[in-house]
């Protein structure tokens, strides 16, 4: 299906608006997942014409996505990774954990940026980063396309490391997302150390309920269930 080009009407508006020289686009993988870490990528890019084909990581087939990111990584004006581990997303919740690694990734950009373009609705990032946030960033921001097929290129290869030894699990092919081989693995043989203990997943499975990891919130709080999908998705 055709798709308008990014562009970078967002970072322009900002740079005129608030006077913000260095701007990263910032976008996240791993939300939905069952294992694995969720990792976020923040990439700088300037006001140069993105490579060829560059939009949102999702709407590309794996090869061209590979392709892209082997040439993003050259062609951006910097990048860096972050990453919140499965232990993390249980012990603070997906938000926090979000935070957690958007943060480590923009401490971990050579020059600290003067803006940030969030990929979605909800501002994660919060003070003191000056966020603007773009619904469907990954596919309108250039910034934020960058760094979302960089980030989930990335993430896909950690995936597929650590699934070398779960195979049952088949973590190359689903990246710790739902799957029907998945599933079945988890019936079997349970979690893995890389699976998100707190989710609901597990109320599904018997036999590994005991597992489960319970937050203590903080009273007044309300729980987070965004992402945290059910073993009949």
């Amino acid at each position: 299906m055709p798709y308008e080009p990014p562009t970078h009407t967002v970072e322009r508006s900002l740079r005129a608006t608030t006077g913000a020289k260095v701007i990263a686009g910032v976008d996240e993988v791993g939300r939905g997942a069952w294992a694995g870490p969720v990792t976020v990528c923040a990439a700088v890019t300037g006001l140069r014409r993105p490579p060829e084909g560059l939009t949102d990581s999702k709407l590309l087939t794996i090869k061209r996505r590979t392709e892209l990111a082997e040439t993003l990584r050259t062609w951006v004006t910097a990048y860096a990774l972050g990453h919140a581990s499965p232990e993390e997303i249980d012990d603070l919740g997906m938000t926090a954990a979000l935070r957690l690694a958007a943060g480590r990734a923009l401490d971990a950009l050579p020059v600290r940026p003067d803006a940030v373009i969030l990929d979605g609705k909800h501002d994660y990032l919060g003070a003191p980063w000056k966020v603007r946030t773009v619904i469907k960033g990954d596919q309108s921001c250039v910034a934020v396309a960058a760094a979302s097929v960089i980030a989930k290129v990335q993430r896909d290869t950690m995936m597929a490391e650590l699934g070398a030894d779960h195979a049952h699990f088949g973590f190359a092919d689903n990246a710790g997302y739902p799957s029907p081989v998945h599933k079945a693995a988890l019936a079997e043989w349970g979690p893995t150390p890389h699976h998100r203990l707190s989710w609901a997943y597990l109320d599904a499975l018997p036999q590994w309920r005991h597992l489960k990891k319970v937050r203590s919130w903080v009273e007044g709080s309300v729980p987070e269930i965004e992402g945290q999908l059910g073993f009949d998705f």
